[in-house]
Parts: structure tokens; C-alpha cells; sequence
């Protein structure tokens, strides 16, 4: 219902964290499961997203799934190289990962590079089990985020990517194509096997403006995700389509809907008014996410988690079209009281 903008019996939750902050969630409910948590949903056993009464689980193909894959400098199955970082919170030490080294970033390297392969079989063991499993309790969500340009720019490195858009836009489109087909193909298998949503999108915005012109995002991205959507749409016209970005992307928010897009992520707060979002395209989009993980969640008090948690059921969700939950993954830096206000706010 709410995926349909109609008022439903109570706001659907989801939630997902990060590995460090899912180890203190899971000490505190004293659940016994064990191993690496992928916020992703790649790998996930959902323990605790069961325990907390979510209503969308999260099964991941993609470049995406490269986050978080060991707590020492490693290179991913794109050839991607990914260091470390370290931080310090109250609630003991934290890691994140980040891209250091860039298969393409040599553009000669373009002939001889081998992408990884998404018609693999085990790349869909896990959603297969999911639908299978989880599919008549919960809305299920294929993910492949990073869909374009995220992936494109790990590959190539990002201030040589924005380059080759003006400097050299062919070798730019070569390089693109490389995530959009990968992703394309996992969304159409994923879309196959039964999942109820696709999760597409890309970072494309910044604290107060986006960090490409819309008319460039217009040019090189809106063909490549408007062909994403139809192909998956003649697959299951009945699919949704999410896209995510983070950040500022008012001015393509209308070109999104034209192409087809059912449901906006993450509505950070701190960047776009969610009061004007509804307003606006309330009547078009379904919003998912806005609950701020800049600083309510880390740094209020819980009566402000339970205060924002109102506040976005009276607005985002009036009259339905609102899926709630963090603007990103849960961080370590989160009070567990603060994590609970907000859990228990949306379940009541």
C-alpha cells in the first residue's frame, strides 16, 4: 500500500547497518548468529533484520558487494584495489572502505581488460534462496547499486573520469557501458527469479548541489537508466524501480519519473527538504529512507530520533508513499538508545 502512495496500517521499516554496528546490535539483542554482515545484503543470514520486524530484505549483485570484504588492504574481482580507514568512536573503533587503485586508469589498459562475469550461477544463489525462502513474509529487493557511474569511476579514478566526460567522452562511454551491462544483466536475472523491487542508482549528489551539470547527467546517464528501466519493466511491468543518490539531485528528479522510476532513496535531510519532495512529486514517488544519519541518529537525543520519526510520518508518509529508515547503513557511531527510539517510534 504504501509503495502505491495509499495509507497503510503502519509505515513499512527498513533498516541496514554496518558490519561493526551489527555486531553491537546483535550482543544487545543476545542473538547468537555469527560472521561478517553485509549491509548490502550479499551473504546476509537476515537475523537481524527478521529480529527487528523489518519488512524489505536485501539480496545484492554487483560491484557494490566489494565494500567491506576484509579488514586489510585487498583487490576485488574488477580489479579494483581497496584500502582501509579507521576511526574512533565512543563505541570503540571502526573501519570503512575506499578505493585506492584503478584498473583503467591507464586508458590503453581499456583493450585487455576482462570484466568480471554476471551470468555466473553463484552470483544468485542467495537471492534465489531469499525468494524462496522470505518471499511470502517480506517485500524483497534486488540490489545493484552503483549501477554506472560509480563502478565506471572506481575503474578509471574519479577526477579522470570527470575529465573524460568533457576531454574525452568515447573512452568515457566505453567505460560506462562496463557496470551498465553487468548490472543489467544481474537486475534482469534478479527481476527473474522473482524479486518484488530493483535497487538501481549512483552517487551523483553533493551536500548542496549535484557534482555533475543535470544536462550532463541528462546526456550520458538518462538514455542508459531509461533502457534499464524499460528492460525490466517488459520483464515484470509490475517490478518497482528505485534509484539512489545521495545528496543534492532536485533537478533531475522530474527526468527520473519520466523514465519510470516508482521509488526515491535516501532523502537525506540535511540536503533536500522532505516537505517540498511531497509536495512536489508526492502524488508521483514513493520515498524511502530520510531519517538523518548525518546527525539526528548519531548526535541527537532520543527525543529527537522519536521527534524526526513523527515528523516524516505526518509529511513524507501522509497519505501513504513512505518506506522509513536511515539515510545510509547504521554507523558504530550510533547510540544503541538512539537506534532504538527510532526503531520503536516507526513500529508504533
Amino acid at each position: 500500500m504504501a509503495l502505491n502512495r495509499e495509507q497503510p496500517d503502519r509505515c513499512p521499516m527498513q533498516v541496514s547497518f554496518t558490519p561493526e554496528f551489527a555486531k553491537r546490535l546483535r550482543e544487545d539483542m543476545m542473538l547468537d548468529g555469527a560472521g561478517e554482515h553485509n549491509p548490502h545484503g550479499g551473504g546476509n543470514t537476515y537475523q537481524l533484520e527478521r529480529a527487528l520486524g523489518e519488512d524489505l530484505l536485501l539480496t545484492s549483485v554487483g560491484w557494490a558487494n566489494s565494500y567491506y570484504q576484509a579488514d586489510h588492504s585487498y583487490v576485488d574481482e574488477w580489479g579494483i584495489g581497496w584500502k582501509v580507514c579507521e576511526y574512533e568512536t565512543p563505541f570503540g573503533k571502526g573501519h570503512y572502505t575506499e578505493t585506492c587503485s584503478h584498473p583503467l586508469a591507464d586508458e590503453d589498459a581499456l583493450t585487455r581488460y576482462q570484466p568480471p562475469d554476471p551470468r555466473r550461477p553463484a552470483l544468485y544463489q542467495d537471492a534465489a534462496r531469499l525468494v524462496r525462502e522470505h518471499g511470502r513474509d517480506y517485500f524483497i529487493v534486488g540490489v545493484t547499486v552503483t549501477t554506472i557511474f560509480e563502478t565506471a569511476w572506481a575503474l578509471r579514478g574519479l577526477e579522470q573520469m570527470m575529465m573524460d566526460f568533457v576531454e574525452n567522452p568515447e573512452l568515457a562511454e566505453a567505460i560506462l557501458d562496463i557496470p551498465f551491462q553487468y548490472h543489467l544483466t544481474a537486475a534482469k536475472k534478479l527481476v527473474e527469479l522473482g524479486v518484488d523491487m530493483i535497487w538501481t542508482g549512483d552517487d551523483i549528489g553533493g551536500q548542496s548541489a549535484m557534482i555533475l551539470s543535470p544536462a550532463m547527467w541528462r546526456r550520458i546517464f538518462k538514455p542508459r537508466m531509461a533502457k534499464f528501466f524499460a528492460e525490466l519493466k517488459c520483464l515484470n511491468p509490475g517490478v518497482k524501480l528505485a534509484y539512489h543518490s545521495d545528496g543534492v539531485i532536485y533537478p533531475i528528479i522530474p527526468d527520473l519519473i519520466e523514465i519510470g522510476l516508482d521509488v526515491l532513496n535516501p532523502i537525506q535531510p540535511a540536503c533536500m527538504d522532505p516537505v517540498r519532495l511531497k509536495r512536489e512529486y508526492g502524488d508521483k514517488l514513493c520515498f524511502w529512507g530520510s531519517i538523518d544519519e548525518q546527525h539526528t541518529l548519531p548526535f541527537g537525543t532520543t527525543a529527537e530520533v522519536r521527534s524526526e520519526v513523527r515528523t516524516r510520518m505526518e509529511t513524507l508518509g501522509k497519505g501513504g508513499g513512505l518506506i522509513l529508515g536511515p539515510t545510509h547503513h547504521v554507523q558504530l557511531d550510533t547510540p544503541l538508545e538512539n537506534f532504538w527510539a527510532m526503531v520503536n517510534a516507526i513500529k508504533t
